[in-house]
């Protein structure tokens, strides 16, 4: 399925953000490991968040969708190992959480997904996982895999690569049955641990840890509270609106941020601004309007997930910009460094490939061509920002991938003024 990208007047309208991936997924495994009913309000719909809910549901929780509810009976811990294996689809986040939550059974059960997934990196969270008491298998360190427990707990390394590794522990030894020390020498995209720490402390669960979040002190035996919560905008999904609007905005609106929420992601607002943005903040709404941006340098190691968009808003900005301190957006859905910089190489854009990030030389106009998203729902999305100031028509292979975190984004940014014509032929 291809994507014909184009517009005639600048964009106008307003975006209603949907609910935060990451909150989503840590609220279905909170309700899962909790006892009793929760209530997960505004939830994100999407590929991932269904992976995360056909994942409880095999191991043993009761899900019920009510309007814009979700109602998970949880297990209280009690893992129930079912006869196949588990397909997370595209979800990394639910792989890399369930993977240790599944440690806490007695049976051996089975993980896999799709191709993408089947690339993504394990190994740091398994080995984790065995020095902890839990037996694993897996395909060169990824998934397909296996775990059976039972985790018990102890003191262990943690690989700091990506920041998943660490909530996925700290996810799952609250309920194990002995005391857990975890250290870090290094943490990358430390403010989704504190996502997960907040669910922790919302669901009753202690956990002491310093400062730097290279050190947690777990204790065991403990058990999840049920909850009650709306789940928060999506800020990572917000910085593809705003970036239309900088691109070629005659007034877009963002509606629904939270900008007192943990995500790391709101920074990109900053970002943006600091690059000479026009953005009006009043309340939960953000007006975006079309500016002369300036590059800047930009340290992304909090943001991974900003690199694709930050990548585009530096080839229309004057000047050079530079994403810096981001190893670990190579370990994406896909290496999201080297596929951006051949990507908008293509449309023109002069990019040096760093090892830990990108430098892009502005002001150079962006042509239309034929570009790849890799399947990955952050690079197509961001290409399609690149199509709005390029000279001539854009098409992207796979553009409907970003249904995976962003289902209403086609029509999202139709309604904005953006043409999106699907084709399934060449």
């Amino acid at each position: 399925m291809y994507w014909d990208i184009s517009v005639k007047d600048k964009l106008s309208g307003k975006v209603a953000v949907p609910g935060s991936k990451s909150h989503t997924i840590r609220a279905v495994i909170a309700a899962f490991l909790a006892e009793g009913v929760s209530e997960i309000y505004s939830p994100l719909h999407s590929a991932d968040t269904a992976s995360a809910l056909a994942a409880v549901t095999a191991l043993g929780a009761k899900v019920e969708s009510s309007g814009n509810c979700w109602k998970i009976t949880g297990t209280g811990g009690k893992i129930t190992a079912p006869a196949s294996p588990v397909d997370l689809g595209n979800s990394g986040t639910t792989l890399r959480i369930i993977t240790a939550v599944a440690a806490l059974g007695k049976q051996k059960i089975t993980f896999t997904g799709d191709s993408s997934l089947q690339s993504r990196i394990m190994k740091g969270e398994l080995d984790a996982l065995a020095a902890l008491g839990a037996l694993c298998e897996s395909s060169g360190g990824c998934a397909p895999l296996s775990v059976q427990g039972t985790l018990t707990g102890g003191k262990c390394k943690v690989d700091g690569t990506t920041s998943q590794y660490l909530t996925a522990l700290l996810m799952a030894l609250p309920l194990a049955e002995n005391d857990s020390v975890l250290e870090l020498d290094f943490l990358n995209e430390a403010d989704y641990v504190r996502i997960t720490l907040d669910w922790l402390e919302r669901c009753g669960v202690k956990v002491v840890y310093s400062s730097d979040l290279l050190h947690f002190e777990i204790p065991g035996k403990q058990h999840y509270k049920n909850f009650s919560r709306v789940v928060p905008a999506d800020f990572s999904t917000a910085a593809f609106p705003l970036g239309a609007g900088v691109a070629a905005g005659k007034c877009v609106e963002i509606l629904n941020l939270d900008f007192d929420d943990l995500q790391g992601d709101k920074k990109v607002f900053d970002y943006v601004s600091r690059m000479n943005g026009d953005i009006s903040v009043t309340g939960s709404s953000v007006i975006v309007r079309a500016s002369e941006l300036a590059g800047r340098d930009f340290d992304l190691n909090r943001t991974p997930d900003a690199l694709p968009l930050m990548a585009v808003l530096g080839c229309f900005a004057s000047g050079t910009t530079r994403l810096l301190n981001v190893p670990q957006a190579r370990f994406k859905e896909c290496d999201r460094i080297a596929c951006m910089t051949r990507e908008l190489r293509k449309m023109g854009a002069d990019i040096e490939e760093l090892e830990d990030g990108m430098i892009i030389h502005g002001g150079k106009p962006l042509s239309g061509a034929e570009v790849e998203s890799y399947d990955d729902h952050r690079i197509a999305m961001a290409l399609t920002v690149a199509a709005l100031k390029a000279e001539g028509k854009v098409s992207i292979v796979n553009g409907g991938c970003c249904k995976v975190t962003y289902p209403g984004f086609a029509e999202d940014f139709r309604a904005l003024g953006v043409n999106i014509d699907e084709r399934v032929e060449k």
